[in-house]
C-alpha cells in the first residue's frame, strides 16, 4: 500500500475533538431521555388523578361536541338532521338506538303530575343547546357582583332578553300547544253516565283519576252513594 492512500493519522488535539463530541452527544441523548422520562411520569400522575370513568366520559363529550355541530350544519341546510342520521345506519342499528332511548327514559303514562313535570324538565334540559362561553363572559363582566345575584343586589331591569332566547321560548310553547292539541279529541257524550263534574276540563281530570284509582276507591264509592260510609 503507498503512503499517499494510508490512512491519515489523526492529531491528538483532533482525538480529543472528537472524543468531545461523541460525549457532547451522548450527554445531549441523555438529556433528552430524562426529560421525556419525567413528562411521562407528570402525565402518568395526572391520569391516576382523573376518575375511572373519565376517558369514557370525554369520548362522549367530543361525540355530543360533533354531533351538535352536525346537526347545526343540517340545519343551515334544511335539513332534519335526524333523518339524515338515520340514512347512513342500518334498520338493525337504528331499532337497536331507538330500543335504548326509550329503556333509559321509558313512557309509563301519567302517574303523577310530579313526576310528567320531572319528564318535562328532563326533555327540555336535554333540547338545550351547548352554552355559550363567550356570552357568558361577556354577561359576568357586564354585571360584575350582580351576575351571582343575592339577598342585597336588585338585578330588576338589568338584564335584557335576546330576540333568539325569546323566539326559542315562544316557539317551544307553540310545539307544546299543538302537540296538546292532538290528544285533545272529544269523546262522545253519554247522557246516562254520572255527572260528577262542573266543566269540561274537570271532568277530563275525573276520568284520568278513575282510570288509574278507580279499582282502588270504588267500594268507598259505592258506600257514599248507599250512605252507607263511616
Amino acid at each position: 500500500m503507498s503512503e499517499a492512500n494510508a490512512p491519515k493519522e489523526l492529531t491528538f488535539a483532533e482525538k480529543q475533538a472528537e472524543r468531545m463530541k461523541r460525549l457532547r452527544s451522548l450527554h445531549s441523548a441523555r438529556n433528552e431521555a430524562r426529560t421525556q422520562n419525567h413528562q411521562e411520569v407528570v402525565a402518568e400522575e395526572a391520569r391516576n388523578k382523573l376518575p375511572a370513568n373519565y376517558e369514557a366520559k370525554k369520548r362522549q363529550a367530543e361525540w355530543v361536541l360533533e354531533d351538535q355541530a352536525k346537526r347545526e350544519e343540517a340545519s343551515k341546510q334544511g335539513k332534519d338532521y335526524d333523518r339524515v342520521k338515520l340514512l347512513n345506519i342500518s334498520a338493525v342499528e337504528a331499532e337497536r338506538l331507538e330500543r335504548k332511548k326509550k329503556k333509559k327514559n321509558p313512557d309509563q303514562g301519567f302517574s303523577t303530575y310530579e313526576q310528567a313535570t320531572v319528564r318535562q324538565y328532563s326533555r327540555l334540559v336535554k333540547n338545550m343547546p351547548a352554552p355559550d362561553m363567550e356570552q357568558y363572559e361577556k354577561q359576568k363582566q357586564k354585571y360584575g357582583d350582580a351576575f351571582y345575584g343575592g339577598p342585597n343586589v336588585i338585578i330588576h331591569g338589568m338584564h335584557e332578553d335576546r330576540k333568539e332566547a325569546v323566539d326559542k321560548m315562544v316557539n317551544d310553547i307553540e310545539g307544546q300547544i299543538a302537540k296538546r292539541s292532538k290528544y285533545s279529541r272529544r269523546r262522545i257524550h253519554n247522557d246516562d253516565a254520572d255527572i260528577d263534574y262542573i266543566n269540561e276540563r274537570n271532568a277530563k281530570f275525573n276520568k284520568k283519576l278513575e282510570r288509574f284509582y278507580g279499582e282502588h276507591t270504588a267500594e268507598i264509592k259505592q258506600n257514599l252513594e248507599r250512605g252507607t260510609a263511616i
